[in-house]
């Protein structure tokens, strides 16, 4: 329910969603998309950028804005992680 404490690049986020442990994981753009139409029931998200798993292009991934539900591609920037679980 609540973001990993640091922004950062798609492959840390990666990691550290995957490092979580049993079946924790960056959402995909469809997941993410979710989650903004239902932020204010879920809660705890900053006005900002977060990324999903779902690739744009060779090493640029979707990332969707949770001021304004804008999604676009990026590269590295520094970006704000949520990660989800699977059951």
């Amino acid at each position: 329910q609540y973001d990993i404490p640091n922004r950062m690049y798609w492959d840390n986020a990666f990691y550290a969603c995957e490092d979580l442990g049993d079946g924790w994981r960056l959402p995909t753009k469809n997941e993410l998309n979710l989650m903004y139409l239902n932020k204010d029931k879920i809660g705890g998200f900053a006005k900002d950028y977060y990324w999903s798993s779902s690739e744009y292009s060779s090493g640029q991934f979707w990332k969707q804005n949770f001021d304004h539900g804008y999604q676009s591609n990026g590269y590295t920037n520094y970006v704000n992680v949520r990660a989800v679980r699977s059951f």
